[in-house]
């Protein structure tokens, strides 16, 4: 059964579209742990109460409705000390939770690999030490539900020696993770397949636009290991790598980073840190949106912000407008028409793909020079190096050797061009 919640929100500052959309993606927060928002509240305050957070008639407002609507859970959309969770919990009667430790939930609840993981344990720890004094009594101890996925009431009970010694190590576990990593990232660097990282706010249809690109041109016989889908926040934390064809028939490869959300803990963009710098070392990003969503500025802002923090944000980007078949109305594209290097789409029902690949093209492919190579048949290992690595426009095998028209990337041209001819 759906755990009953009331939601808190403190406005600082916000105007009131900003305050709409941050209780209404709480909401949605909670509801990516099934729970049931029975109230939405909010307060406005010029400054924080330092043991409530909210002040103390609020509190007691927030008692009474939690008895009468017989809610089980409190959360804030702020980030609350120990002490203050504390102090809410005596007085409120349920358990209190702010909006990261809600975040952590809800990773530690769709984390599968070992990896990810590891990573989400990190931030727990990191987010519990400070609280520990304060963890070690009262409602918080309890576990199941939301807000009880944290790291365990044993753990809680253990002093704060013993869980810096747990950082270390689960820092040096991922540390060797890491490291087996960036060997395979090497190979796929060294394979000179085009690397293509998509990256977006959480939900904004990431993963079903991979599925659409890496069944692009293959038939209903061929088996596709497509990414896991589902409308929902954080459907998904781990990294996938998918090998996917383009129009011209060029092999690319596509990463899927896990989605951001705003104010996201900073324990866990640290712990997540190693898995998003995939995204450096793209050829190309494609920054995917939900142009229905009405936050959708924000989520721009968000994600290019976090593009920033990773020192990406002069990579070749794409904006991608996902999700037209929810407009209801057309106009709302005019008010991107300043941004460039844009498409709109729609990944469920497969809209524009085919220009989406070929704007993909335009960009990996714009700084190609194109050639042609006549290779004598003593040098056919050439022929076999080139082809691991191009799809050649036409192959023509001649009596002093093999012909080739080519597009070659800058390096790979001033490697071969001893063989270059010029046919008129």
């Amino acid at each position: 059964m759906n755990q009953k919640v009331v939601t808190v929100t403190v406005n600082i500052d916000m105007d009131e579209k900003t305050l709409y959309d941050k209780v209404y993606e709480l909401e949605k927060l909670v509801e990516a742990l099934d729970g049931e928002v029975v109230l939405n509240l909010t307060q406005n305050k010029s400054y924080i109460d330092k043991a409530y957070y909210v002040g103390r008639g609020k509190v007691d407002e927030i008692k009474e409705y939690c008895e009468k609507l017989e809610a089980e859970i409190v959360v804030f959309n702020n980030e609350l000390t120990g002490s203050q969770v504390k102090n809410l919990e005596e007085v409120i009667g349920v358990r209190v939770i702010d909006r990261t430790n809600l975040i952590l939930d809800i990773f530690s609840e769709r984390a599968r690999t070992k990896e990810a993981k590891l990573q989400v344990k990190l931030a727990k720890l990191k987010y519990t030490l400070p609280r520990l004094s304060a963890l070690r009594s009262g409602f918080s101890r309890q576990q199941g539900g939301i807000g009880g996925k944290g790291i365990g009431e044993q753990q809680i009970e253990l002093d704060r020696r013993t869980i810096n010694r747990e950082i270390a190590n689960i820092t040096l576990q991922l540390k060797e993770i890491e490291k087996n990593r960036n060997e395979i990232r090497k190979k796929r660097i060294n394979s000179k397949d085009p690397i293509i990282s998509l990256v977006g706010y959480t939900n904004a249809g990431k993963s079903t636009l991979i599925n659409k690109l890496i069944s692009f041109g293959k038939d209903e016989s061929s088996e596709i290991k497509e990414v896991f889908v589902k409308d929902m926040l954080f459907a998904t934390l781990d990294t996938y790598v998918r090998e996917g064809y383009l129009i011209n028939g060029s092999k690319v490869m596509y990463v899927d980073t896990v989605g951001f959300v705003s104010n996201i803990p900073h324990n866990l963009v640290e712990s997540f840190k190693g898995t998003l710098e995939e995204i450096k070392y793209s050829d190309l990003i494609l920054h995917v949106i939900d142009i229905s969503n009405i936050n959708v500025d924000d989520q721009i802002s968000i994600t290019n912000e976090m593009i920033k923090k990773l020192n990406c944000e002069d990579k070749n980007i794409i904006y991608v407008f996902n999700k037209v078949d929810k407009l209801l109305n057309e106009d709302i594209k005019l008010h991107y028409s300043n941004i460039e290097n844009k498409i709109f789409i729609s990944a469920k029902n497969d809209f524009d793909i085919s220009l989406l690949l070929k704007e993909v093209e335009k960009h990996l492919f714009s700084s190609l020079i194109q050639t042609k190579l006549l290779i004598p048949y003593d040098k056919q290992s050439i022929i076999s190096t080139i082809m691991n690595d191009y799809i050649p426009e036409f192959v023509e095998y001649k009596e002093n050797g093999t012909l080739l028209k080519i597009l070659l990337k800058s390096d790979d041209y001033n490697k071969y061009k001893g063989y270059e001819i010029n046919e008129e």
